[in-house]
């Protein structure tokens, strides 16, 4: 059955990725139907509003959405496709091509997921001024202060929930079984100096992890999990951590692979499913037709498996690891002079010239 794919091109440079991967992907999906919501600036001059009602419709008619990125102005849609829509599981890939401009000296190997719970943590949005808080009269456990003795100030909220949690471990168990690699799920936490937080994702994590005995279990402090990342990407499979920890980590993993350019994600909820690169807009290199399109690319990859297309999905991630192999055509940010356009053409030039792979 045909599906209908929404695109969200985003601001700045992510245009300039996701216009050049789309047509591709349109090659590769002759019966697919790509549709565009109106959203952003150009729906606030029509409507209003940065977000219509028509944009949603669009959204949730469609089987899926591909998210360029957003400096601000498509943000309302994408609060939309998170929250909105309860996508869960944010899912951040690192894994090494031949090729790439890692700035590690054995960077072979590297092959892991980082899955970020996507919906609690301080990202749930809860902020104000210490003022609202003088009610409670709880002391803070390392502090030993209440909240009235330090005068003006800003709080947040961090929230994690015995649902959300238990959500996040199971799909990231279920993702290292299916992914049959190191069968090792690695829990980080700041539950040394967060215990009624982090402790109880922990807790939660491990009694979750009970479940599945043929799954390897270890846990780490985030800032301890930063280093190891660095010096031994190798032993990770798949990590799974509250929403500000994942954050943070994944750009870590895309410095491994030589820049943020390599880095894609998707987010999983219970019925729908989003894809974006995790690049940022670029907006330093807006309109040079430079941005790597790379995780736009590998963004669309995920989004091909979600969509049951595996040997479509199969051919462009060998596509673009062959384009690395070669290393002509690649962008500024991996050491080469190629604008976005070439690349994604040489990834065009290599799905017709490589064998296919069986359905």
């Amino acid at each position: 059955m045909a599906k209908t794919i929404a695109v969200i091109e985003g601001e700045d440079s992510a245009p300039e990725a996701i216009r050049p991967v789309v047509e591709l992907l349109s090659n590769l999906l002759p019966d697919a139907s790509w549709v565009y919501p109106e959203v952003g600036e150009s729906a606030m001059s029509k409507f209003s509003t940065t977000f219509p009602p028509e944009a949603r419709e669009c959204i949730d008619s469609a089987d899926t959405t591909l998210f360029g990125s957003t400096s601000g102005p498509s943000g309302a849609a994408l609060r939309y496709l998170r929250w909105g829509k309860e996508t869960f599981a944010n899912v951040r890939p690192c894994k090494y091509m031949t090729g790439c401009s890692s700035p590690l000296q054995s960077p072979e190997g590297i092959d892991f997921v980082i899955v970020r719970e996507n919906l609690e943590d301080l990202y749930v949005g809860m902020e104000g001024g210490l003022g609202e808080l003088e009610f409670l009269e709880k002391v803070g456990r390392t502090a030993r202060r209440n909240i009235s003795q330090y005068g003006t100030g800003r709080y947040a909220v961090k929230v994690i929930t015995e649902a959300g949690t238990q959500r996040i471990v199971r799909f990231a168990c279920e993702l290292a079984r299916k992914r049959n690699s190191k069968r090792k799920v690695t829990c980080v936490t700041k539950h040394n100096m967060l215990s009624e937080t982090d402790g109880y994702f922990l807790e939660i994590a491990k009694g979750i992890v009970g479940d599945y005995l043929d799954l390897e279990f270890e846990s780490f402090i985030v800032d301890d999990c930063a280093c190891r990342l660095v010096l031994e990407p190798q032993a990770f499979d798949v990590v799974v951590t509250p929403n500000l920890y994942g954050d943070i980590l994944s750009d870590v993993a895309g410095g491994l692979l030589g820049s943020l350019g390599m880095a894609a994600s998707g987010c999983y909820g219970q019925n729908y499913a989003y894809f974006e690169p995790a690049h940022g807009t670029a907006p330093d290199i807006a309109g040079t037709n430079t941005i790597n399109p790379t995780a736009t690319i590998l963004s669309a990859v995920m989004m091909l498996e979600y969509l049951d297309y595996e040997s479509i999905a199969r051919q462009l991630y060998r596509a673009t690891e062959h384009v690395y192999q070669q290393g002509i055509s690649l962008t500024p940010d991996q050491g080469g002079n190629a604008s976005t356009s070439d690349f994604v053409d040489a990834v065009g030039d290599c799905l017709e010239r490589l064998p296919r792979i069986p359905s």
